[in-house]
This record gives structure tokens, C-alpha cells and sequence, in this order.
């Protein structure tokens, strides 16, 4: 059978052998004093070096940035060099990978910030439980960012921009969704604000448009990806409503402006997830297939069909898998082959070490 998923794509200046990619995957794996990869990180990206593109796991900009524990970042030569090591191994398994550029923002806890309180456009408390090295903790009210903060930030995004580029990465994606700080602004649940920043849709993009800018100081434009999850609702503090679809539709309008390589949509996939939102829609590639003019890449619960599915139909470019490849390191063979595949442990998502990590066996064994 003919397969689109196998078929070689362009996204931008990134030329894709398959339409396969590795979603980013948080693991919390940097477990060492400068939250730099591993020796194990080089060998679990290399292990899924086939994918025709790897966006790497949530990547922190700062330490300002942190939410998680043991989450890599790229603010610091240690974490540099551990980056390259990564890009290394995967360069020479024949494989291309970007990095996640990220800033938790409001979701994190005062103890990834020696006692500070995290930080947001607007001092809105999230009420959502953030994991910690003692278990579940329900995240503190943020402190506003002030205008000289927010600068700041916009130039720890170009640092980290610059330090990819010194990493070895073919690329960078911008994290701009999932609730985290670009989000953030995005929201009116979460930004109050009513200077330049807050307010219109035109204010609430500044800081993204900032932070993109201060990015393609260091990158082609062609190397460039974003993500958004327009449709996250009742999860990390977002909701959607009548304006949600309206505010991201401008956020993709302007970023045609640039020519980027791509846009990373996610499809609701949670169950309910949409239950009583006014506007929400239920397939965002398809939507913003018809606003964007760059490649689109979509992901959320896709097996193999739906996405064979989805790139028969045009609402995509290309697929990204989670779950599926953190126990299938040779997810693109098995999609070729039509072999089964292995089932993932979700006890060992989060818990450091190599069990569930790099241990996952392949077709060969």
C-alpha cells in the first residue's frame, strides 16, 4: 500500500526524508546539578534518529523558565555541550532534529526558584498541580513581569536561540501553547494587563512577536517552527471561549509574514475536552490549514490510519507522534513493516533513569 506518512516532505528549509516526526516529549532526565543531557539522552535521540524530524523535549530558556524537575535546558555552556552531544549522535544515525524552545512561566513552583514566586503577565493563579520533587503542588499566585522583565525574557529566547545554533541543531521550534508563558499572554484568563501587552489581540501577540523576532536574529526564518493548542480547555488554567479561535487566528495570520518552516498545531484529544467551550472547533489542522501559509504539522492521539488519514486529506504536512515513540524507538520501520507496536509504560514517563528510557527493544531485537 502507498503510504504519505513514508513520503518525503519539505518543511521550510528542512528537507524530511518521511512525514514521521518525534513530538516533544517531556522526560525529566537531567538529573544532574546543570540540568544538561546525558550520555542517555544522546543514545534515547539517536535510538529514534529515523523519524524524519525530531522537535527535542521542552527545552527551559532560564532558570527563570524552570516548571519541572530535571527538565534540560540551554541557557549555559554545560547544557550546550550536553546538547551537542545529542545532536551528534542523531546527525550521525542519519536523522534531523530541532530544539523546543521553553518558558514555563505560571506553571511552576517557588522551589524551582529559590523561594521567588514564578512569573506571568498578570498575578493570576492558575490553581493547577505541578509536579515536584515531593509530589504534587498546587502552584503559587506569579508575580506580574514589570516591562523591563519582559524584555529580559525576550532576550533569554534569542540566548537560547543563539546557543542552538551552537548545539548543532537543525532548527528551533518556539514553544507558544500548552498553557506556558507565550500562552499565557495569549489568554485574557491569564493576562489582565492594560498597557501594550494585554488587551487586544494585537497587545497579547507583542510578546510572542518579540520573541520571534529576537529568534530570527539567529536562525533563518525557514528554520523556524512554532506550536499552539488553541483548544486546550479546563487544563493548566486555559478555557476556551468565544475569542480563543479569533486570538490564534491572528497569531497565524501575522507569522505568515515570516516564512517559517512550520506550524505545530495539537487536536483536541482528551476526552470531553470540549464539553461546553462557545467556539471551539474540533479539527485545528484543517482550520488553520486554510489561514497558514507555511507548512503544518498536527498532532494529538494519532495511530498510524488517522494519520495516513489526515495527509490523504491535505489538512497536513506531516504527523507527530508522543507516546507512540517513547516505546517504539523505530516507529517510522514499524509503520513501514506494519508491524505491531510496543506498548509504553507510563510509570516510567517521568521518573528518571534508563528503564522506559532507551530500553525499549526494536523489530531487531
Amino acid at each position: 500500500m502507498n503510504s504519505r506518512l513514508l513520503e518525503p516532505v519539505r518543511l521550510g528549509a528542512l528537507e524530511l526524508p518521511n512525514r514521521v516526526v518525534m513530538a516533544p516529549l517531556t522526560r525529566c532526565r537531567a538529573d544532574n546539578p546543570e540540568f544538561a543531557p546525558t550520555e542517555s539522552t544522546a543514545r534515547y535521540y539517536a535510538q529514534r534518529a529515523s523519524a524524519g524530524l525530531i522537535v527535542s523535549e521542552a527545552t527551559i530558556v532560564s532558570a527563570q523558565g524552570r516548571g519541572y524537575p530535571y527538565t534540560p535546558g540551554i541557557w549555559s555552556d554545560a547544557q550546550v555541550t550536553g546538547w551537542r552531544r545529542v545532536t551528534d549522535a542523531v546527525h550521525a544515525a542519519g536523522g534531523r532534529i530541532v530544539c523546543q524552545l521553553w518558558h514555563c512561566g505560571r506553571l511552576s513552583l517557588t522551589e524551582f526558584h529559590d523561594g521567588e514566586l514564578p512569573v506571568a503577565p498578570s498575578a493570576v493563579n492558575a490553581e493547577w498541580k505541578m509536579f515536584s520533587a515531593q509530589g504534587l503542588k498546587t502552584t503559587p499566585t506569579p508575580h506580574a513581569l514589570s516591562r523591563d522583565e519582559i524584555a529580559a525574557i525576550v532576550a533569554d529566547f534569542g540566548r537560547a536561540a543563539r546557543n542552538a545554533v551552537l548545539a548543532g541543531f537543525d532548527g528551533v521550534e518556539i514553544h507558544s501553547s500548552n498553557g506556558y508563558l507565550i500562552h499565557q499572554f495569549f489568554s485574557p484568563l491569564a493576562n489582565r494587563r492594560d498597557d501594550e501587552y494585554g488587551g487586544s489581540h494585537a497587545n497579547r501577540a507583542r510578546f510572542f512577536f518579540e520573541v520571534l523576532d529576537a529568534v530570527a536574529a539567529e536562525w533563518s526564518s525557514s528554520r523556524i517552527g512554532f506550536r499552539l493548542n488553541p483548544m486546550m480547555n479546563r487544563f493548566h488554567g486555559m478555557r476556551v471561549d468565544e475569542d480563543t479561535l479569533p486570538m490564534f487566528e491572528h497569531v497565524v495570520r501575522r507569522t505568515n509574514a515570516y516564512e517559517l518552516a512550520y506550524l505545530h498545531l495539537t487536536e483536541p484529544y482528551l476526552p470531553n475536552q470540549l464539553d461546553g467551550a462557545v467556539g471551539a472547533i474540533d479539527d485545528v489542522a484543517r482550520h488553520f490549514r486554510d489561514i497558514a501559509t507555511m507548512a503544518v504539522m498536527t498532532n494529538g492521539g494519532f495511530d498510524q490510519t488517522r494519520a495516513e488519514a489526515a495527509l490523504a486529506a491535505g489538512t497536513c504536512d506531516a504527523v507527530a507522534f508522543g507516546r507512540p515513540y517513547i516505546s517504539n524507538p523505530d516507529l517510522v520501520e514499524r509503520f513501514r513493516a506494519g508491524a505491531p507496536l510496543n506498548e509504553w509504560d507510563a510509570d516510567t514517563f517521568y521518573q528518571g533513569g534508563d528503564r522506559g528510557y532507551i530500553d525499549y527493544p526494536t523489530l531487531g531485537g
